[in-house]
């Protein structure tokens, strides 16, 4: 595929099943009980069987194996597997290639999935302790001396000086982002902040993570699983559930790009891999972004939130908290991962489903187009879903 030009892939596969375990802080037992009590439920969701499932897809950073999952949800031979890298940037490339191997015959029916023990197990907060050597922790080994050791420390460098181009403060510029996310998880009773908004002034006078910073700009830490089902829309249309469609899937990775601490670009103010990805989208799609119903933005940190929705062509640069303060576009009705949960993203691409099925707890009324965004910050991916028909 070339960045510059439509690729064939849109319309060729659906989303029709989703699943997901209970979000909390102590799951109480192993990542691959997690996977596979998530696969099990999207594959009950999508009317299917695990002897019907011939193709896994993962992350890389996941621990439960693709082979090991299909043992233990009993499913038989598989002529596809494959995992992606780049953790949260990984979620929508996940459903990308599952729709790469049905739509080339590789695989008829293929699971998306994602678990882990986010909170009591491995923090991804903690810092870099613990880690093999790489060519990317050599990259990080400029960062780290100068106390730069968490994903919310790295942002923080990105989100200063946003503020400072733009002149607003993170009152102004990330408040509206945690408040509008807090408000649709008040009202889903998955998330894990279910009937607890917040206020302005909550955000405000929460503490400082990593200046600019506040607790309540920053994702949670999960335990949980959630998976997808993907297959062609002709088979989809014999299923229970209505497709969503997948209109458009791409990958991203910006010039000079780095995991997380891509400080060397000549401009910190915004998200050039999911630049890559918006094009590549509203190529692909058709669309453009008054078409859409509903925007699923990736949010492990709320200045991020701002950024893509520039990159995307929303709004102009500088003007997206004005943007989401007037509510111009629903916004991460899930919660998002800074209300609902975080599942690396995944959990927002089912939210995208929800919408297109007409199920969401914060249902957008005749919703048929939504934008998904993949973890930002690093090489990223993104969706286009519709309704079929």
């Amino acid at each position: 595929m070339s960045v510059r030009a439509r690729d064939s892939l849109g319309g060729r596969a659906a989303v029709v099943g989703i699943g997901a375990t209970e979000f909390s802080k102590d799951s109480g037992r192993s990542e691959l009980r997690l996977a596979a009590e998530a696969v099990r439920a999207a594959l009950d969701d999508a009317g299917l069987t695990p002897a019907d499932v011939d193709g896994l897809v993962t992350f890389t950073m996941d621990t439960s194996p693709e082979i090991t999952v299909a043992q233990a949800c009993g499913m038989g031979e598989l002529s596809f597997f494959s995992r992606v890298h780049y953790g949260g940037g990984a979620a929508c490339a996940t459903v990308q290639q599952a729709a790469l191997a049905v739509a080339a015959g590789v695989a008829e029916v293929v699971v998306c999935y994602r678990a882990f023990n986010e909170r009591s197990g491995r923090r991804f907060g903690s810092g870099v302790t613990r880690r093999e050597p790489t060519a990317e922790g050599v990259a990080l080994g400029w960062s780290l001396p100068y106390g730069l050791l968490t994903p919310a420390s790295w942002v923080a460098m990105a989100a200063q000086r946003y503020l400072y181009t733009y002149g607003t403060t993170p009152e102004e510029a990330f408040g509206p982002v945690a408040v509008t996310a807090r408000r649709h998880a008040a009202m889903n009773p998955a998330a894990y902040f279910h009937g607890r908004p917040i206020t302005l002034a909550e955000h405000a006078a929460s503490r400082w993570i990593a200046e600019p910073l506040r607790l309540l700009d920053c994702c949670q830490e999960t335990d949980g699983g959630q998976a997808l089902v993907v297959t062609s829309v002709e088979r989809a249309r014999d299923l229970p559930k209505p497709p969503a469609v997948i209109a458009a899937a791409a990958q991203g990775a910006g010039r000079a790009q780095e995991q997380m601490t891509s400080f060397y670009r000549d401009d910190l103010t915004g998200l050039p891999e999911m630049g890559v990805v918006a094009r590549q989208l509203w190529r692909t799609s058709g669309l453009a972004p008054a078409d859409i119903d509903v925007g699923i933005l990736y949010d492990h940190f709320s200045p991020f939130v701002l950024m893509q929705l520039e990159e995307f062509g929303f709004c102009a640069p500088g003007e997206a908290a004005a943007f989401v303060t007037a509510d111009r576009l629903p916004l991460n009705t899930h919660g998002g991962q800074l209300g609902e949960a975080y599942l690396h993203g995944m959990n927002g691409i089912a939210e995208a489903v929800r919408q297109l099925r007409g199920t969401s707890p914060n249902q957008v009324p005749s919703a048929a187009r939504a934008l998904v965004t993949a973890g930002t910050g690093v090489p990223t991916s993104g969706l286009v879903l519709t309704a079929d028909g």
